[in-house]
């Protein structure tokens, strides 16, 4: 691959690919290194984005796998020597008066609520759902960047959309 192709590959998945790494992370400030860390392994194994049609599902797989390897590593770290956390403080947003508040109000709520949901899952859950939904790859890429059977996938699929349901009853419902 050329460096002309990587760089529209860049161009046409930067920005998925970043707001996929802000949604693994949750912080911007990690996101971004994750984000590096993966284009520094793509330019340094350009050869294997040869196949164009597997393109997202390859530099995923790369998120996925330095993103596990981040936290294995932070783990560790954190037996060895813990640290404290830092709190952030929340940040709040205006609303223009001119809009409807109580529906921006009752969206925001739910689309937290929802993310919050997600983010209770289990690790093995909360990929496959991020993917499938967010990324909106077919159950058969996510078995492949996950190097997991695609029965695999359909069943935490499932499971994930039965736990979900079952936390946003109130949220479905209303």
């Amino acid at each position: 691959m050329t460096i002309q192709q990587l760089e529209q590959v860049i161009a046409r998945y930067g920005t998925e690919i970043y707001s996929f790494c802000v949604y693994l992370t949750k912080d911007h400030d990690r996101a971004e290194e994750l984000y590096q860390e993966t284009w520094l392994t793509i330019t340094r194994n350009t050869e294997k984005i040869e196949n164009s049609a597997t393109v997202k599902s390859y530099i995923l797989s790369v998120v996925i796998r330095i993103w596990k390897n981040q936290k294995r590593k932070i783990a560790w770290r954190s037996r060895i020597a813990p640290t404290e956390q830092l709190v952030e403080e929340a940040e709040t947003g205006g609303v223009d008066m001119a809009e409807d508040s109580l529906t921006i109000c009752l969206q925001k709520e739910r689309k937290q609520e929802v993310e919050s949901a997600v983010s209770r899952l289990s690790e093995k859950y909360q990929i496959v759902v991020m993917l499938y939904y967010m990324e909106e790859l077919s159950v058969e890429q996510i078995a492949k960047i996950l190097s997991i059977p695609q029965g695999t996938v359909k069943s935490r699929l499932a499971a994930a959309r039965k736990k979900l349901g079952q936390e946003l009853e109130a949220y479905i419902h209303a």
